[in-house]
């Protein structure tokens, strides 16, 4: 199994096929994303993607981070900005995590829009 012990109410998940099989086990109503910016990180790897499922009092998150071009788990394309910085837009990730998850019957939501 690839998921951290329980800490405090959440369980991190390390592995997005984990995280997918524990959507389709928990059967939750929805899920929130949140697009996370690190304005400290030396490498330039400013954005990354937290998943959220609540699940019976207990938050199992999912962190994907970029390799590449593309978050390293889920492959949700990074886009250059002026500053040839890479970053995430936010409708696209709505759109692809349902994509991905529609076969659950799962509604997704950005944590900032709802």
């Amino acid at each position: 199994m690839t998921t951290s012990q329980p800490n405090d109410g959440h369980i991190r998940i390390r592995d997005w096929e984990e995280f997918k099989r524990l959507v389709s086990e928990k059967k939750p109503q929805l899920i929130t994303f949140i697009l996370e910016q690190n304005g400290l990180s030396p490498n330039r790897e400013l954005s990354s993607l937290r998943i959220i499922m609540l699940h019976d009092k207990r938050y199992y998150m999912f962190f994907d981070f970029p390799k590449g071009a593309a978050l390293r788990e889920t492959g949700i394309p990074l886009h250059v900005d002026k500053k040839g910085i890479l970053n995430l837009d936010e409708d696209e990730v709505k759109t692809i995590l349902k994509n991905r998850l529609e076969k659950y019957n799962v509604q997704v939501f950005s944590f900032w829009t709802t």
